[in-house]
């Protein structure tokens, strides 16, 4: 008989540094599942993008058990890292960022992007990258 799913969770989280703090302690500890059989495991998997934002999609089942895998770092984040700033624009229909996003810089995300996506086709996970940029505030040269 499988699991019945109890809880679909996702969290960002920066690789390597997760611990029992917030929000990972009081996220999992509300679910009476063990944090520390989350916790080791991902830091041990994410420790080489340690520091960036990661993505982490967690299933907490019936028996307190819970399985996860991790997606990779969000778009918004390698978009904010590729053009060095700090966040996008609070009202990007009227204000736009100065930098723009090259597309050589759009063709490098969409590969570090390619494996999360629901496509394979390149060109594709190109136009979602650059809506995203778009509902940031950032212009697509």
């Amino acid at each position: 008989m499988a699991k019945q799913v109890t809880a679909s969770l996702k969290m960002k989280i920066r690789g390597g540094q997760a611990s029992a703090a917030p929000p990972v302690g009081s996220t999992l500890g509300q679910y009476g599942v063990n944090m520390m059989d989350f916790i080791n495991p991902f830091n041990e998997e994410t420790k080489d993008r340690m520091g960036q934002m990661v993505t982490v999609h967690i299933s907490i089942y019936d028996d307190r058990t819970m399985s996860w895998r991790v997606v990779g770092t969000p778009t918004d984040e390698l978009i904010l890292a590729a053009l060095k700033v700090d966040k996008g624009s609070g009202e990007p229909n009227k204000e736009k960022l100065e930098k723009k996003l090259n597309q050589s810089q759009l063709s490098e995300i969409a590969e570090a992007k390619a494996a999360d996506m629901n496509t394979d086709d390149i060109e594709a996970v190109k136009k979602m990258i650059a809506g995203t940029a778009r509902s940031m505030g950032v212009e697509v040269e």
